[in-house]
């Protein structure tokens, strides 16, 4: 993956064999095969590194249909939150698979009822996976598995600058903070963000926010502007131009799809 991406819709990752490394939430997180990835693809991320021959299947939710499952709070604000956008389940691979085999080969019927029924076994695998997170925090306090998350030591200049925006982007951060904190000069920061995720900082940065900006009117009542404030926009204006070109729509009536 060339550029960061992001896509309004929340998406399954699952490896049959081989691992691959995201710079996903501000972190760098490597997934290993055997496992079930979940995470919102709104917030920036971007494959950094992978094995010759890691192979996976990916799935995509809208998340309007992830919102309307209601699916415990904890582990929609799991999925959705910035800061632990991954959630990652150890599974016995063949079940797993074979679910995505199937689901593929349903959805290339192109059969209503069996893409329907596609739905309704994600919707149910997804269940299980929330009570799975509910019976772990039941039995002990969440912890980071370092197996899965890095430390800065283990990332480049660029990536640093990147976790560093996705841990203070709704914040009043320049250039300047962002290159002072690997540093580097301002305009030299500038130059090897661009040259390595194919954008400026100030373009990541918007990501972030209006990744942010998505995710709160969805899931709760706050007002436009206090959206607009919380995801780090100091102008309304700004942060409704930021958002309809990123989104295609006002937020206002991006709420509206999504509570309808």
């Amino acid at each position: 993956m060339e550029r960061p991406d992001r896509h309004n819709e929340v998406e399954l990752n699952l490896l049959t064999s081989g691992s691959l490394t995201y710079l996903l939430g501000g972190n760098k997180v490597t997934i290993s095969s055997g496992r079930l990835a979940v995470f919102w693809a709104a917030i920036p991320h971007q494959i950094v590194t992978t094995t010759d021959e890691a192979e996976y299947f990916v799935a995509t939710i809208p998340l309007v249909w992830f919102l309307q499952c209601q699916f415990p709070g904890h582990f929609v604000h799991s999925i959705l939150h910035p800061m632990s956008c991954l959630t990652l389940t150890r599974v016995a691979p063949p079940p797993d698979e074979l679910r995505f085999e199937q689901w593929v080969c349903d959805f290339l019927t192109a059969h209503p009822i069996q893409k329907r029924i596609v739905l309704l076994e994600m919707k149910a695998r997804l269940l299980r996976l929330a009570l799975t997170m509910s019976q772990r925090k039941a039995s002990r306090r969440k912890r980071p598995n370092p197996q899965f998350l890095l430390g800065l030591g283990a990332l480049t200049r660029a990536e640093q600058m990147a976790c560093f925006i996705a841990r203070h982007y709704t914040e009043p951060i320049t250039a300047r903070e962002i290159g002072s904190f690997t540093q580097l000069h301002p305009n030299y920061a500038m130059g090897l963000f661009r040259k390595t995720f194919g954008m400026t900082l100030i373009g990541y940065v918007t990501q972030h926010r209006i990744s942010h900006a998505q995710r709160l009117p969805a899931v709760t009542d706050e007002k436009i502007i206090e959206v607009a404030n919380a995801s780090g926009f100091n102008s309304l204006s700004r942060f409704n131009e930021a958002f309809k070109k990123s989104c295609g729509c006002s937020p206002r009536d991006y709420r509206g799809r999504h509570r309808s």
